[in-house]
């Protein structure tokens, strides 16, 4: 976790024992900053000339100090007559002003010698000044550093945090220029340059980058010449996964070097080494500040027959977890029980596993089922392990490396259910000891035995007891008293399979008072239907379709009528929306009959509004439904892939309302497509949908609705972006672009490849992100599409920024402008104006921005378009800070009140920020540090990377950054 200063250290010291109500008196000197004393808690209050007295005598602590020097110090040479009538007046106000402990101690000033050669003297207790007490502790942090001892790190980087926390300013602030404090305030700049760059490299050995950037970030702004900060600053930025930025500070670092004449080797060879990602691999400590304690298990199943053997064997080896990285592997053929099995298992180690559980389902079987990738389940881990969204890195080997850094060192049960193959799972395994893994697959996973040590867990087939005994339990006992024969029967019908068997058991406890013999005889009736071939049971007997089939008999029409429906869909839950959109009924006809379907247990509520069906009775009910090819199947298919995507294009323009729509057919009768009165809705719509996604996309294309699939992946595309996940946003761009492409059209394939680029430059693969943008280029001028193209080259102006090259980008910038123009497209011409303002404004033309960045407020303005017009008063603010700073605080206070209108938190504390800094520059500091403490509280609010640099801000005492970050300062190029 990050260090923090110890609660229990006093930053004070007694005064010869003096108790005040039971607690030790206390002097309290501070030069670190103003100067202030304090007595017993409460402030002494002193005079300017007695300030002055007082750090004359602490420069010389302990030590005399003649009246004469005194005076010259005080009011020059010649001094004023009657100085030292007035100095003896003032030793004796400071002498009352520091009382001492008791009638029996002495003065803490005393006075030395008589006469002309009088002196005095400050007698201080031990630790009283905080400028001694700082450098005590440095010194002692610094001893334990070079000890070179990993477990000192942690007690040394305390230190230097307890040290650093003691400046409020700048050392004698009250006094900075006077000639006798010179000294001893370079002394103490000195150390603590020397400390923050010992802190720093001590948070780097303790495996925490991020909260290193901060200070160091700091340090070299206050002295770009640093070398030692610079390389500490390129490791950390490079530890946290920002590569390019840590190989931007070495660059910029060398040239300041090679314009002064001086050579950098040792920068020179950190640069290559990060370029070439040779660094060690950043590892992230696993002592997270306030650590999540995930709670992911399902509930644990309440009817769980037999298995006690294999529990007992699972519980022994889940044992050894504590000595050695365990991995069980829990296999055997579907609807055996494997799922049930293994959450049993993991309710009953739990307490073993006090750090927590996670829990997924990889979705590796299932009638057209879409695996779910590694990188989602990562991600998904991370989510629930409390990382935040701007902090989780971008490949996947850098997550998986996240994941398992967080769980090094815990007591943690993970469960992977549902597992395809070995390849699904790998990442998934924490590989140190503390935490075990519970796998789950119908198949054997011989890979993971081999190559991984799982010790493998085969359930089978149920005994014959043990299905007698799960038909008592969930019948009753007395149920079955007598009719043994129909239980026999019942057993060999269910092939002793327990999800046929609770099925069955399910519709018995319907009608309680029919005999046994009953449903006996109605499973044997349905002998003559297909197979269910999804079990190997090795006998004829296991035919599971003959419950399935009686259990869908018993169903009222409607229910009926909408089962086999619910067989259609690639992703695993459904909403109810999308439930009516299939049987192509209201909403309000269909809720009755999912609930028929959830009381009959052919369709389950995992939560509310949400419905989904175990992989067998899935694959039943698409044996029931509509075949591939007919028209029915294609009508419900494109009803419910209608609902996804006009649903998508109203949440996406209740998000982004600026966006230019697209001009789509109306979607087909029968679908219900939903609307959204606020943002808040809209987020959550994708939220709940976001996870059948990828799913719903590969079914639109394997069932040939290419039109939809790329629209509805155009429609993600916002929402993927502003969440992160940028795994999928990658692959639903393809999807689409793939699709746009098979459709021929050329305005789909534009589109698509455009957002495809962006989703390149998100995850800074340039090259191929380039590839899009100048294929999109050329489609936009075979189509005569003059907008479109200037959207594409103010991508590319995006681009450029992305690669460092701003003079490019605002070529780009400048291009697009003049298209966009030609066109007559407004928004695009303000945007486009925002765009070259901004370029302007980081090359230094300050002007041009302004005239730029005006001409697209006014047009906004106009147009009514909120969401450009904050970020124009952004960029505004931006330019006028190197103009008119008081400008430049009434253009950030115009953005600041947009966006906390339009409900953008992170942008508006990136305003807060920049708000901040201009106030500084006006002159303000009181309102810039306010600024900067509510930018600071929503940072921290969603533990965004930006909250500690607000931190390091704040503590400086609102002194203002030299070198902003670009996070949020250009808007993303969109349509």
């Amino acid at each position: 976790m990050p260090v923090r200063p110890r609660a229990d250290v006093e930053l004070c010291c007694p005064v010869r024992g003096e108790s005040v109500g039971g607690v030790v008196a206390m002097l309290r000197v501070g030069v670190l900053g103003p100067i202030e004393v304090s007595f017993d808690q409460r402030p002494v209050r002193l005079g300017p000339k007695l300030v002055e007295l007082l750090s004359v005598l602490l420069v010389e602590a302990g030590s005399a100090v003649p009246a004469e020097r005194i005076v010259e110090l005080l009011w020059g040479d010649p001094a004023p007559e009657g100085a030292r009538a007035t100095l003896r007046s003032h030793v004796s106000h400071l002498r009352r002003a520091l009382p001492p402990a008791d009638a029996t101690a002495g003065p803490v000033l005393v006075t030395v010698g008589g006469g002309a050669g009088v002196a005095y003297r400050l007698d201080l207790p031990f630790d009283a000044v905080d400028a001694d007490r700082f450098e005590r502790r440095v010194a002692e942090a610094l001893r334990l550093l070079a000890a070179d001892e990993t477990d000192l790190v942690e007690r040394a980087a305390v230190l230097l945090s307890e040290a650093l926390a003691l400046w409020r300013g700048p050392a004698f602030a009250d006094l900075a220029r006077r000639p006798f404090v010179l000294a001893r305030t370079a002394r103490l700049d000195t150390v603590r340059r020397s400390a923050r760059r010992a802190h720093g490299a001590a948070l780097l050995t303790l495996g925490q980058p991020a909260e290193a950037l901060g200070g160091l970030t700091t340090l070299l702004a206050e002295d770009p010449y640093d070398e030692a900060a610079r390389e500490l600053l390129a490791t950390a930025l490079y530890a946290d996964h920002r590569v390019d930025q840590a190989a931007e500070v070495c660059r910029a670092g060398l040239r300041l070097l090679h314009d002064r004449g001086l050579d950098a080797p040792r920068l020179e060879e950190l640069q290559r080494d990060i370029l070439r990602r040779r660094l060690p691999a950043p590892a992230f400590s696993a002592r997270e500040p306030k650590p999540v304690v995930p709670a992911l298990l399902p509930p644990d199943p309440p009817r769980l027959v037999g298995r006690s053997a294999e529990l007992a064997r699972a519980t022994r080896l889940l044992a050894d977890a504590a000595e050695r990285p365990v991995t069980l592997l829990v296999s055997g053929p579907a609807g055996v029980g494997k799922t049930c099995f293994a959450l049993r298992l993991a309710h009953s180690v739990v307490a073993a596993f006090p750090d927590g559980q996670l829990h997924i389902d990889l979705r590796g079987f299932g009638p057209d089922a879409v695996a779910v990738e590694p990188g989602e389940a990562v991600r998904g881990f991370l989510d629930a392990l409390g990382v935040p969204s701007a902090r989780i890195p971008a490949t996947l080997e850098a997550q998986t490396a996240r994941y398992r850094s967080l769980l090094a060192g815990r007591r943690i049960l993970v469960v992977l259910d549902n597992i395809a193959d070995v390849d699904q799972v790998r990442p998934l395994l924490p590989g140190t000891p503390g935490c075990a893994v519970v796998a789950v697959s119908r198949n054997r996973l011989a890979g993971l035995v081999v190559a991984d040590g799982a010790e493998q867990i085969r359930l089978d087939l149920l005994d014959a007891a043990d299905a007698r005994l799960l038909l008592a339990r969930r019948l009753g006992a007395d149920r079955l008293v007598g009719q043994s024969r129909a239980v026999d029967d019942i057993v060999a019908s269910c092939a002793r399979l327990p999800l046929a068997l609770a099925v069955v058991a399910a519709r018995a406890s319907t009608h309680p008072d029919a005999p046994l013999r009953v449903f006996a005889e109605e499973l044997r009736i349905g002998r003559d239907r297909p197979d269910l071939d999804a079990f190997d049971g090795g006998d004829p007997g296991t035919d599971v379709r003959a419950v399935l089939s009686w259990s869908r008999r018993r169903l009222s029409g409607p229910a009926g009528r909408l089962f086999p429906l619910l067989g259609l869909p690639a992703e695993a839950e459904i909403s109810v929306a999308a439930a009516a959109s299939l049987a192509g009924q209201p909403v309000l006809r269909v809720r009755p009959a999912l609930r028929e379907l959830v009381s009959a247990h052919l369709v389950t509520e995992p939560r509310p509004g949400r419905h989904g069906c175990h992989d067998l009775l899935r694959a039943y009910a698409g044996e029931l439904g509509p075949a591939r090819g007919t028209a029915e199947r294609r009508a419900a298919l494109r009803r419910l892939l209608d609902h996804h995507l006009h649903t998508a294009l109203a949440a996406d323009r209740t998000l982004w309302p600026t966006r230019d729509p697209l001009s789509l057919p109306a979607p087909a009768q029968g679908a219900t497509v939903l609307g959204f009165t606020d943002r808040q809705a809209a987020l959550r719509w994708w939220q709940e949908e976001h996870a059948g996604l990828r799913s719903r996309l590969e079914q639109a294309v394997q069932e040939g609705f290419d039109d939809q699939a790329w629209a509805l992946s155009w429609a993600a595309m916002n929402f993927l972006t502003r969440q992160g996940h940028w795994h999928d946003l990658l692959h639903v761009g393809r999807i689409g672009a793939q699709a746009a492409t098979r459709t021929g059209d050329p305005v789909a394939m534009a589109k698509t490849c455009r957002e495809l680029g962006g989703a390149y430059v998100r995850l800074r693969r340039f090259d191929e992100a380039r590839a899009e943008y100048v294929r999109t280029l050329a489609l936009c001028r075979d189509l005569g599409d003059l907008v479109g193209e200037g959207f594409t080259w103010r991508c590319l102006g995006w681009l450029a920024e992305e690669q460092g090259e701003l003079a490019e980008a605002l070529r780009h910038d400048q291009r697009a402008l003049a298209l966009l123009r030609r066109a007559g497209h407004e928004r695009g011409v303000s945007y486009a104006l925002n765009s070259v303002g901004w370029c302007h404004a980081q090359l230094g033309a300050y002007e041009e921005a302004v005239r730029h960045c005006r001409e697209a407020l006014e047009r906004l303005q106009r147009a009514g378009d909120r969401i450009g017009e904050a970020s124009v008063w952004d960029s505004l603010g931006s330019a006028y800070q190197h103009i008119d700073p008081r400008r430049a605080v009434d253009c950030h206070q115009q953005a600041l009140a947009l966006f906390v209108a339009l409900g953008d938190r992170i942008q508006e504390a990136y305003s807060l920020r920049r708000l901040g800094a201009a106030q500084l520059a006006a002159g303000d500091p009181d309102a810039a540090v306010d600024s900067w403490r509510r930018a600071y509280g929503v940072f921290a609010a969603v533990e965004h990377p930006e909250a500690g640099r607000l931190a390091a801000l704040l503590a400086r005492h609102g002194q203002p950054e030299t070198a902003p970050t670009a996070d949020g300062h250009r808007a993303v190029p969109v349509e």
